[in-house]
């Protein structure tokens, strides 16, 4: 089995292209289920945002199965292949499993380090577990990648500085206050750039947001959807008595906000300091103001040299994430490499408990006198005899495995399958599913564990523990 991923992004397709062959909530179900009818395909997870549709699958032929999954998705968004296949990009193997943990870690984004990709990494596991078509590969592919993703937002402080104007805005009014609970915000303008620092705003906690713009009707459309309440443009000078932020934001021409209209809040607001943010291109903000005692004005240059300082500290930092990622991946090629040794750990079992119950059925049958707890003692001895010594062999194997890589694991699954003389198992044998869930459970750490979710069947597959909303 092999691992590919394929997709398009903001670096190789243009948005148009993007918005065609994105996928909504609603139609991953049916998009997810079309994919992994696929002849070629075993398991699928399908990837779609604003800036992405990445589809990651285990395949049986990976050029083969890309050009059919290419050819789907196309289908699906009513587009010829060809429309698509120019702007794919495609990756196998170890490859794909750092591209998805680059991915999830906000490394490969638009804005380096933004954590809005990592939620939306686990949206579509757990859209793809709930559709049934991720099997115990892609199970722990997706687990570790939320893993990698985590530690480098934890590890490193790659998400911690503001990259977007609104954004820093709302950040530098933060440490002004220490704290936005409970301060009343003056927001000039109903734009888009007006409806992402609103946004920023109720994430900061703010007790209430005005809205003023020059057509009333945006404003109250703004406000009401973030619970904030409207006013109309000329109510602004009064608002400034009593706001202690203003965020302003509008494409007016000439100053919204003067020195005199400025300068008469200060006189009524008896000391109490206001800061203004003009993130406008022009300025909507007299920069007059800024000469103001008790008045604290910074213009989108100030905020645009903080981001462009925050940008470069976020890539130093993606230093250190990019090692953390390759460490993950590190992690997941072990892991890999044990399942070359899995089934042949599997047999080894099977073979040495069946030779274990029959000798012990022939021995307990020339004793009939023994009593239920004699008997008892002598299968605990059997049963101890026999894991004592497998143990070794087991373990060596999962270290050839771990250590040697999967060429060498294979060798030795092949020679201790020749001197043991091992059948290979059936699939549908209720044995193995079985003997899986004893070696899950003497593997170790769960994360260790080969077995990371069920098998895929005509039921939903379910993974194990699938992570919770908000936590990486």
């Amino acid at each position: 089995m092999h691992l590919i991923a394929l997709g398009m992004n903001h670096r190789t397709a243009p948005v148009e292209l993007r918005e065609r062959l994105a996928f909504s909530a609603p139609e991953l179900p049916a998009a997810l289920t079309r994919l992994a009818a696929l002849d070629e395909v075993a398991e699928v997870v399908l990837l779609s945002t604003c800036n992405r549709t990445e589809v990651y699958a285990t395949v049986t032929a990976p050029a083969q199965a890309a050009a059919r999954l290419a050819a789907t998705l196309a289908e699906l968004r009513g587009l010829p292949a060809e429309a698509i296949t120019p702007f794919l990009y495609r990756h196998e193997e170890l490859e794909a499993v750092r591209h998805l943990f680059r991915v999830a870690a906000g490394l490969d984004s638009m804005v380096l380090g933004e954590t809005q990709i990592l939620g939306q990494v686990r949206d579509a596991y757990r859209q793809a577990a709930e559709t049934g078509v991720v099997g115990k590969y892609m199970h722990h592919l997706m687990h570790q990648a939320l893993a990698a993703a985590k530690r480098a937002h934890t590890e490193t402080a790659i998400s911690e500085m503001p990259v977007s104007v609104p954004y820093a805005a709302v950040e530098l009014a933060k440490k002004l206050f220490q704290s936005l609970q409970g301060r009343t915000v003056l927001c000039i303008g109903a734009g888009e750039m007006a409806e992402l620092t609103v946004r920023h705003l109720v994430a900061a906690g703010v007790g209430q947001i005005l809205v003023a713009n020059r057509t009333l009707e945006r404003a109250e459309k703004l406000a009401g959807a973030f619970g904030g309440r409207a006013i109309p443009l000329e109510a602004v000078p009064g608002a400034l008595q009593e706001v202690d932020v203003v965020i302003s934001s509008t494409g007016a021409e000439g100053y919204l906000l003067t020195r005199e209209m400025v300068e008469r809040a200060l006189r009524a607001r008896r000391g109490r300091p206001i800061f203004l943010f003009d993130i406008a291109v022009p300025r909507d903000v007299d920069p007059a103001v800024g000469e103001l005692e008790g008045a604290f004005l910074y213009n989108i240059d100030d905020l645009e040299q903080v981001v462009a300082q925050n940008l470069q500290e976020r890539a130093r930092e993606a230093v250190r994430a990019e090692a953390i990622v390759a460490e993950e991946v590190e992690r997941f090629q072990a892991w890999l490499n044990t399942q070359a040794v899995v089934p042949t750990i599997r047999q080894l079992r099977e073979k040495a408990d069946r030779i274990r119950q029959a000798e012990l059925q022939r021995a307990l049958g020339r004793l009939p006198n023994l009593s239920d707890r004699e008997r008892k003692v002598i299968e605990a001895l059997t049963v101890a005899i026999v894991n004592k010594i497998l143990n070794d062999p087991t373990q060596e194997l999962k270290r050839l495995a771990e250590d040697g890589g999967r060429g060498e694991a294979r060798a030795a699954a092949a020679l201790v399958a020749r001197l043991f003389r091992l059948e290979p198992a059936r699939a549908d044998d209720p044995a193995v599913a079985a003997a899986d869930r004893a070696l899950r459970a003497s593997w170790g750490r769960p994360e260790d564990c080969p077995v990371a979710g069920r098998r895929r069947t005509g039921a939903a597959a379910e993974p194990e523990a699938l992570p919770a909303p908000g936590d990486g």
